[in-house]
């Protein structure tokens, strides 16, 4: 079973949250929280698969709440999915610097929030071509000089290659189709190199190939 945390202030939200879950036979809601603060006790309690987190909420925000659960090495495993009224929400850029997987519309189709629950644990990151390309502008109007690429010398040639196709935002079927391998392959050197960069998914890649220079915004030409 896959193990969901409900975290928003709005008791409405949570509660459809909940029946649409639980309805489903390999998900059931752990706990609920109305929180930041809240969150962060019941995440360390129940040790949920993944938070569905509200940006915007009393006490402790979403976002300072999803520092601290990715952040602390005894939840590594947690994955946190940001929930936000608009998709493009100022946040949802140091959402993702955070270390959240992804964020979610509240309104988005019922089908697609229990895809989205499934996805996240099997470590795909939540962002739509159209969400990748825009966090992508975002890094390249915020980037400064790249940090130093020393990270990179744990990869090969290959995934590093796959890396940068990660960072400009192309899905493994469209990695896949570049290289001329099989889409598993493609799934397979992404996995690879999450691993060897301890990066928690798929977005984090993005970040990390930003931040080492592999993928260089368009100011540096």
């Amino acid at each position: 079973m896959i193990r969901v945390l409900l975290a928003d202030d709005q008791s409405l939200v949570r509660a459809g949250f909940k029946a649409l879950l639980d309805a489903q036979p390999d998900i059931e809601v752990a706990g609920e929280a109305a929180d930041g603060e809240e969150a962060l006790g019941r995440v360390r309690e129940l040790r949920p698969d993944v938070v569905l987190m509200d940006i915007r909420m009393p006490l402790l925000d979403g976002l300072a709440a999803t520092r601290r659960i990715t952040g602390d090495v005894e939840l590594k495993e947690v994955k946190v999915v940001m929930l936000t009224t608009f998709e493009l929400d100022e946040y949802v850029f140091e959402a993702i610097r955070s270390g959240a997987s992804g964020f979610l519309v509240k309104d988005t189709e019922p089908e697609e929030l229990v895809r989205a629950v499934r996805a996240v644990v099997e470590g795909d990151a939540l962002l739509s071509p159209g969400v990748t390309r825009r966090l992508i502008a975002e890094f390249a109007a915020r980037s400064k000089e790249p940090a130093a690429a020393g990270a990179l010398g744990r990869l090969t040639e290959r995934e590093r290659e796959v890396m940068a196709l990660v960072g400009i935002g192309l899905s493994n079927e469209e990695i896949a189709r570049r290289l001329v391998v099989s889409p598993l392959t493609a799934k397979t050197h992404v996995s690879r190199t999450m691993v060897k960069l301890g990066a928690r998914d798929r977005a984090q890649l993005v970040v990390l190939a930003y931040e080492s220079g592999l993928v260089r915004p368009g100011w540096l030409g």
